[in-house]
C-alpha cells in the first residue's frame, strides 16, 4: 500500500526517469512540414497525446466529464471516460457525438453490472474496453485521509446505468473485485467486440501474458502513484513492456508527462501514444473546457516543435534512435 505517499515523490521519480534520457536530433532535413498524426486502435487522432481516465470531473467544474469530451472532440484526440465519472455516459456522448471514446471499467463483483455497462457502452459508441489492473484494493491514501476526503460518502457517483436498468443493480465505489484475474478475461472477451486494453502493466511478465490471453492493448501506468509507494515510474518500466510484446499488441504511456520532450521520448522508448491525467484536471479547474483545450493545445504544439528540432516529419520517424540515457 502507498503507506507515506509522499508530496511529489511520483513526480520526482518521472522527472528523474526523463531527465536521464537526452535526445539525438538529426540535422539538415526538410522539417517544412511536420506531421503529428496517428492511429490507435485503428482510429485516426491529431496527435499522440490524449486524455487518460480520471473520476469525478464535476469536482473541477461544473460541466465535469462533459467539458473534457467537448475538448478532447475539438483537439480530435482521444478520451477515456472512467467507471467513476461524474455525469452520465449518455449525456457525455451526446455533448461531444463526434469525439473518439474508449471506457475505462473497474471491474466490478457483480457481473451483471459488468455486463450491463459494457453492453451499454458499447451500444453508445465507445470504441475500445479500457481495464484497469492495478486496483485490486485502494492504497493507503494519506493525503485523502488527512483532508478526509470521502467520497462514498460525500458526493454522489452518476448512476452509470439507463433509465430502463434503473431497477438493476447499483455502481459503488467499494465493490471492485480483488478476485479479477487473468482467466476472467476470457468472460469479457465472450461479452464484448470491443478491442481490450489493460492499464496499470509494469512488468514484462504482465505483458508477456496479456499478450498471450489475445488483449489488443497495454497501457503502462502505475496510477500516478497514488496506489503503491516505491513502484516503477512509468517510463521506467515501458522498455521492458515494450520488448516483451514484440510489436504484437500496442503499448501506451500514462503518467508524468508535462511537456513535448516527454512525449517524443516516451515514442522513442516504443510508446504508440500517451494519456495525461493531472494536466487535464488542472485545466479543467482552471478554466473548464477551455482550459483542457488550452493544455492539450500546449503540449501539441511544444511536440510540433520537438518533432521538427529533432528531425521527425511523422510520428512513424520517431524511433530508438533518438535518444540515449545518460547518468545523472
Amino acid at each position: 500500500m502507498a503507506q507515506r505517499h509522499r508530496p511529489l515523490t511520483e513526480q520526482d521519480r518521472e522527472w528523474c526517469g526523463r531527465r536521464r534520457i537526452r535526445l539525438r536530433p538529426r540535422y539538415l532535413k526538410d522539417v517544412s512540414e511536420v506531421d503529428t498524426r496517428t492511429i490507435i486502435q485503428g482510429e485516426k487522432i491529431s496527435a499522440p497525446i490524449c486524455i487518460s481516465p480520471t473520476g469525478f470531473h464535476c469536482l473541477a467544474w461544473p460541466d465535469g466529464e462533459m467539458s473534457t469530451a467537448r475538448a478532447a472532440q475539438a483537439a480530435d484526440i482521444c478520451y477515456i471516460t472512467s467507471t467513476y465519472a461524474s455525469c452520465t455516459l449518455e449525456d457525455i456522448v451526446a455533448t461531444a457525438p463526434r469525439g473518439l471514446r474508449w471506457f475505462q471499467l473497474y471491474v466490478q463483483r457483480d457481473r451483471q453490472l459488468n455486463k450491463q455497462l459494457i453492453q451499454r457502452v458499447e451500444s453508445l459508441g465507445f470504441k475500445a474496453l479500457v481495464i484497469t489492473v492495478d486496483v485490486p484494493i485502494t492504497g493507503n491514501r494519506r493525503h485523502d485521509i488527512r483532508n478526509q476526503v470521502d467520497l462514498k460518502t460525500n458526493l454522489l457517483l452518476k448512476d452509470l446505468r439507463s433509465p430502463k436498468e434503473s431497477s438493476g443493480p447499483c455502481l459503488q465505489m467499494s465493490s471492485i473485485d480483488p478476485s479479477n484475474c487473468w482467466d476472467d478475461l476470457s468472460w469479457l472477451q465472450s461479452i464484448t467486440q470491443l478491442p481490450i486494453i489493460l492499464k496499470g502493466i509494469l512488468t514484462k511478465e504482465d505483458a508477456e501474458l496479456a499478450v498471450k490471453h489475445n488483449v489488443q492493448g497495454i497501457i503502462v501506468s502505475n496510477h500516478g502513484g497514488r496506489q503503491l509507494d516505491e513502484v516503477l515510474a512509468s517510463i521506467d518500466a515501458l522498455t521492458e513492456v515494450v520488448a516483451a510484446v514484440k510489436g504484437k499488441i500496442e503499448v501506451y504511456l500514462d503518467g508524468g508527462i508535462r511537456t513535448g520532450n516527454d512525449v517524443l521520448k516516451s515514442l522513442a522508448l516504443g510508446a504508440k501514444c500517451v494519456f495525461l491525467g493531472r494536466p487535464i484536471l488542472w485545466g479543467l479547474a482552471c478554466k473548464g473546457e477551455r482550459g483542457v483545450e488550452e493544455v492539450l493545445n500546449i503540449l501539441k504544439n511544444e511536440f510540433h516543435t520537438s518533432m521538427t528540432l529533432t528531425g521527425c516529419r511523422s510520428v512513424a520517424e520517431i524511433n530508438r534512435d533518438l535518444i540515449q540515457f545518460s547518468r545523472l
